[in-house]
């Protein structure tokens, strides 16, 4: 497990990690900046899917958002909470799949960093990999949440969703417009393949999903991390 004090928005939140749980990283801290220019107030009604350690869920009520947390793991949750706990932030708290965990709820805003890499294991994944892993097109979860967004988002709703390039920036963009849904690009990233990607260079090559030729001795990857914005489309 791990423990400290990790920097996000105007004062530093305190966190705790178990093993088994995501630890926050670009993609944590990319999405993080795109929650606090929402303007969250103490009406706003947030969701986190898949909140992990919960630490965005606890920057979202830091801001003053009545939130909702949920996650398929059971240590997830415990993590949210006692980090909840850590920063003095109260928020729910909901075990189950996405969004079948509030049913019939709609949210101002659903923020999401669900599982987004490329795997060659075709069956669902188990243990820490549940946090990344996500089918041969990493897009296991995200079409899901895509589909589901209307039905969770008021009128006035806002999606923020983050994730690598290599699972198809404009396929979600298409998707959720095919929802119905207005969506853009609002932040970008670039950073270096990470120990999962790296692992799995060859994989990624064969199946088209990286532009390195495998040529070059020592190839620099770097991976592309997107946040992307989505609401209603006016009537």
């Amino acid at each position: 497990m791990t423990a400290g004090t990790l920097t996000a928005g105007p004062r530093p939140l305190r966190c705790w990690v178990p093993r088994g749980v995501y630890a926050p990283q670009t993609d944590t801290w990319l999405l993080g900046q795109a929650i606090r220019r929402e303007g969250i107030t103490a009406r706003t009604d947030v969701l986190d899917l898949g909140t992990g350690s919960g630490l965005l869920a606890v920057e979202a009520a830091r801001l003053g958002g009545r939130v909702t947390a949920v996650d398929i793991s059971w240590r997830a949750l415990a993590a949210t909470r006692l980090n909840a706990l850590l920063n003095g932030e109260s928020l729910r708290v909901r075990h189950g799949d996405l969004a079948s965990a509030v049913p019939g709820r709609r949210f101002d805003l659903v923020i999401t960093n669900p599982p987004y890499v490329p795997a060659p294991d075709t069956a669902p994944p188990r243990g820490l990999a549940r946090a990344w892993d996500a089918g041969r097109d990493g897009r296991r979860l995200i079409d899901r949440i895509c589909d589901t967004a209307p039905t969770v988002l008021r009128p006035t709703g806002t999606l923020l969703i983050v994730h690598s390039h290599l699972c198809g920036v404009d396929a979600t963009l298409a998707r959720l417009e095919k929802a119905g849904l207005r969506a853009e690009v609002v932040d970008r990233a670039l950073v270096p393949y990470g120990r999962v990607l790296r692992s799995r260079l060859t994989w990624l090559r064969q199946q088209g999903l990286t532009a390195d030729d495998g040529t070059t001795e020592e190839p620099e990857e770097l991976e592309e991390l997107v946040v992307i914005r989505a609401e209603h489309t006016p009537t």
